[in-house]
């Protein structure tokens, strides 16, 4: 009996030791993938210089996730920080003469924006263009326009720390950036009214995919912190979310106050600091795009 017993202790320090060694291995290919080129043809979209424009800029800053990530003021903060090993900074995007995006040049912007590649070719791991790619020339012109007027803060650059799991995930594909996610060759999207219509809200919904997936199913968040909860089911499919609220009213108000209309609190997770900024024409018509969807399974994403 005791024999097997040590047969069975060595078999599994054996079999954790080649788990290490395999984590180690894919963490290194990680490495590499991340440094890996890019190669892209970006076209420079016209950046404007009224007034309007600049607001519709200041607008999807804020209401589409990126004052979450970049500040408020575009000085970067922590995205998340768990004392564990999973660290991740945003960098200051102000046109401080220290900030890396000072020294952008309009296709940088929009290969930042809408590809999640560095101008250098170099993917960026944790920009979510994914979300952006599918907007306007005229949205990403008015988002640079707006950025380029910040004032000139200084701030922190980017920092990335992931603890092995994670990148050893990333370098086996379960994990992936938003540059591989991306159809580049896609071109942008087709301008629609702005309009409490199902087809302005589909343009609304793009800014969810990045948690929800691209078919709005939801499911665990690739990538995501392990406590963080799956993504929600927008869809009328099984297990949907949609049912919680029985007219646009309700969704709205949960949208605005990150509570369902039993008094219960949404996860954290959802980014109410930006979604809290969608106006009401937003919102009214994701609302109406939400519940027209085709039904899937909850967690197919």
């Amino acid at each position: 009996m005791r024999t097997w017993i040590i047969r069975i202790v060595f078999a599994l320090v054996a079999l954790l030791a080649c788990a290490a060694l395999g984590a180690v291995a894919l963490a290194s290919y990680g490495e590499r993938k991340a440094r890996r080129h890019v190669e892209l043809t970006v076209a420079a979209v016209a950046i404007p210089t009224e007034a309007t424009a600049i607001e519709r800029g200041r607008y999807l800053f804020r209401s589409r996730g990126c004052a979450d990530c970049h500040g408020i003021d575009g000085t970067g903060h922590d995205v998340v920080n768990d004392g564990k090993g999973l660290h991740v900074r945003a960098p200051a995007i102000t046109p401080h003469p220290d900030n890396a995006v000072a020294r952008y040049a309009d296709v940088d912007w929009v290969r930042t924006i809408r590809h999640g590649v560095a101008p250098g070719g170099r993917p960026l791991l944790i920009m979510p263009s994914e979300d952006y790619n599918r907007f306007t020339d005229a949205d990403v012109g008015a988002l640079i326009a707006y950025l380029r007027q910040l004032p000139p803060l200084p701030g922190a650059g980017a920092l990335i720390e992931l603890p092995l799991p994670v990148r050893a995930l990333y370098g086996a594909g379960v994990i992936r950036d938003a540059a591989a996610k991306i159809d580049h060759s896609r071109p942008p999207s087709v301008p629609v009214p702005e309009a409490v219509t199902p087809e302005h809200g589909a343009y609304v919904a793009n800014t969810c995919i990045g948690c929800h997936g691209a078919g709005l199913a939801g499911g665990r968040i690739p990538g995501a912190p392990p406590d963080w909860p799956a993504a929600a089911n927008l869809t009328p499919g099984s297990g949907s979310a949609m049912t919680t609220y029985a007219d646009v009213q309700a969704f709205v108000s949960m949208m605005r106050s990150g509570r369902r209309p039993d008094g219960s609190a949404v996860s954290p997770v959802m980014p109410f600091a930006a979604l809290k900024e969608m106006n009401d024409t937003d919102l009214q018509a994701l609302y109406l795009h939400l519940k027209r969807l085709p039904p899937r399974d909850g967690g197919t994403r």
